[in-house]
């Protein structure tokens, strides 16, 4: 399974996978930028990027025979797609939320920004470590006050504790991932419900991300328990959610928010009015299809528990640490000595395996790495390769 490399090319590669990495700022390098920037390098598994591989073979298999198959590809490239007020009327009753509180857009990236920037002003609560766009989308005259996720309470978020600091801070608006990237610390739901429910008259905007949620659970039906009826209840929750990570789709760009209708209008009659295109049109409404949602939702408990077997393999390699989590990732602390750049560089270049080296991410102390789960027979091939590495 290993590649025979020197150390010259060990290093060379390195040096260019390095650069990549630094041109890419705090996030990585596309596997399409790697492959045709650094054509030597033979990756076997993208252990980087966050997705479901069953749920894209899945879309997959709805686009061959439906578009490919029958020829309507065509339609979907020729004509302009429908404005985000259609989408939403389809996902609204889907998600059985008021259509006029969705705000649909190209990536939950595009939400992040445009929520960041429309609607958070002063203070903004944001935990770390964390997904980096929530605080380098922040206005300039805007303020970011971290609030530290402790490595010893292994990243999970104590409601009390936190709740204490917003008070305490005042500020516009908070920020949370459940489950949090990169660690996949998980709030339940009676506690994130708690959160929202005692701040939500401190502050003006309580954001959450939930581009996880669809990997978390509570019970042993891994049933999913997303806080997005409260919208309801709380005016000025503000709901994030990507369609890439948990339908392996990122490549179409899809996502949507929540939030109050005036938020909606006040973002759509300012140039998000057509922001989606016909391929991400296409998916949204097979995702709002009971036959697509029955299939969808069998391989999302099979992912789940593939990736619980995965993570309590990885938890027998010695000089690994591997914290608690309810993403379909790992954070892992190196213990053996070995710098995260090392490891990442010689999983990428010796054994074909694409981690992401988390060094450049804020509350991480120590080595790091995020390791994400894959289909059952690419995670044998990461153990295998772990087990090697380290052991």
């Amino acid at each position: 399974m290993e590649l025979i490399v020197n150390d010259n090319m060990l290093s060379e590669l390195g040096k260019k996978f390095m650069a990549l990495k630094s041109a890419s700022g705090t996030h990585s390098p596309s596997m399409l930028t790697i492959l045709e920037k650094i054509p030597d390098l033979k990756i076997k598994v993208d252990a980087c990027f966050l997705s479901n591989p069953y749920a894209t073979d899945l879309f997959l298999e709805y686009f061959n025979n439906e578009l490919l198959k029958s020829k309507k590809i065509s339609r979907v490239l020729e004509f302009y797609p429908s404005q985000n007020s259609v989408i939403a009327d389809l996902l609204g009753e889907h998600l059985g939320i008021n259509p006029k509180k969705i705000f649909v857009c190209n990536g939950a990236i595009e939400a992040i920004q445009a929520v960041m920037h429309q609607f958070v002003k002063g203070k903004v609560v944001i935990n770390i470590p964390t997904f980096s766009s929530y605080y380098e989308f922040i206005n300039k005259d805007s303020e970011a006050v971290f609030y530290t996720l402790e490595k010893e309470n292994t990243f999970i978020l104590d409601p009390e504790d936190y709740i204490s600091f917003v008070r305490k801070i005042k500020p516009n608006s908070i920020v949370i991932i459940n489950p949090n990237n990169p660690d996949g610390g998980y709030i339940k739901y009676q506690d994130l419900k708690r959160i929202v429910e005692e701040l939500h008259g401190i502050v003006e905007n309580i954001i959450v991300d939930e581009s996880f949620i669809h990997f978390a659970f509570e019970n042993s039906d891994l049933e999913l328990k997303s806080i997005i009826q409260l919208t309801d209840e709380v005016s000025n929750l503000i709901i994030i959610k990507s369609m890439s990570k948990d339908f392996g789709i990122a490549g179409i760009r899809a996502g949507y928010a929540v939030m109050d209708e005036e938020k909606v209008e006040q973002l759509t009659s300012n140039g998000y009015l057509w922001n989606l295109n016909g391929l991400a049109e296409y998916f949204f409404r097979l995702y709002t299809r009971p036959d697509f949602r029955n299939k969808y939702e069998e391989i999302r408990k099979k992912y789940i528990i593939e990736t619980l077997i995965f993570i309590s393999e990885l938890n027998k390699i010695r000089n690994i640490r591997v914290y608690p989590t309810k993403a379909n990732f790992v954070l892992i602390e190196i213990l053996d000595g070995r710098t995260a750049e090392e490891i990442t560089n010689t999983l990428l270049i010796k054994y074909g395996i694409y981690v992401r080296n988390c060094s450049d991410k804020k509350g991480l102390k120590g080595q790091f790495i995020r390791l994400a789960a894959r289909s059952a027979s690419e995670n044998d091939q990461v153990l295998l390769t772990f087990r090697d590495l380290f052991e």
